[in-house]
C-alpha cells in the first residue's frame, strides 16, 4: 500500500479555526493511524506519506555512517521535523546535520537556521518535492549544502551557495564517484560506491 499525498483541504483538521498551522496539522497526524514504516511530512500545506524502501534506507544509512565518522551523533538527525520557510513546510529530512552548539527551540524543534547539510534520497512518489519546493525552501532557509541522492538515475546532485531562494552552484555525479564536500560545512569526501540503485 502506498499513499503519496493526502489533500488536507478535504480533511477536517484538529484545529477548529479556519487557519491551518503546522502544529495543528502534525497534532492531527499524531492521531491518525499512519502505517508503520512510512515517512510523513508536510510540503506547502500538503501531507505526504511514503514508505521506507530498502534501497532508500541503505543510502540514508551510508550517508549517516560517513557523517558519523566526522561528527558527534547529537548533530546528525533523520526523519526529525524541522519547519522551513514558505507556506506550511514541516519536513522530516532523510539526513540533517545541525551546527555545533545548536539547540532546540521552545517547542522542542530544531531550527532551520542551524541546519548545515541536508540529504534527501528520492522516492518515486515524492521526487518532485525534493527537486522543487523542498529545494526552494532549503535555499530560502540558507541551508549551505543540499544533496539529492537519486537511486532511479544513479546520480547525486549537490546544491551549494544559497542565495535569494535558489542555489547558485550545482554539481552532479554518478553513483560510484566520490563527492568532494571538503570546502563545505561538511568537510569530508562522501563515498557513493556502495549506494544501491532502484
Amino acid at each position: 500500500m502506498e499513499i503519496d499525498r493526502i489533500d488536507t483541504d478535504r480533511i477536517e483538521m484538529a484545529d477548529s479555526s479556519d487557519e491551518r498551522t503546522l502544529d495543528a496539522m502534525f497534532e492531527w497526524l499524531e492521531k491518525m493511524p499512519v502505517p508503520e514504516g512510512f515517512k510523513v511530512e508536510i510540503v506547502e500545506g500538503h501531507i505526504f506519506m511514503s514508505p521506507q524502501r530498502n534501497t532508500h534506507w541503505d543510502i540514508i544509512a551510508d550517508i549517516y555512517d560517513q557523517l558519523r565518522a566526522q561528527f558527534p551523533r547529537t548533530r546528525i538527525k533523520s526523519d526529525v521535523r524541522i519547519d522551513y520557510p514558505g507556506h506550511l513546510n514541516g519536513f522530516a529530512t532523510d539526513v540533517t546535520l545541525v551546527a555545533k552548539g545548536a539547540a532546540m527551540d521552545a517547542k522542542g524543534l530544531w531550527r532551520y537556521q542551524d541546519v548545515e547539510f541536508v540529504a534527501e534520497v528520492i522516492s518515486k512518489g515524492t521526487a518532485a518535492n525534493d527537486y522543487g519546493p523542498k529545494k526552494a525552501a532549503y535555499a530560502e532557509a540558507g541551508v549551505p549544502v543540499y544533496l539529492i541522492a537519486d537511486p532511479y538515475t544513479g546520480k547525486c546532485h549537490l546544491f551549494t551557495e544559497p542565495k535569494e531562494g535558489d542555489y547558485l552552484s550545482e554539481l552532479s555525479i554518478h553513483f560510484g564517484q566520490d563527492l568532494d564536500l571538503t570546502n563545505t560545512a561538511v568537510d569530508l569526501t562522501l563515498k557513493t560506491d556502495e549506494f544501491p540503485r532502484d
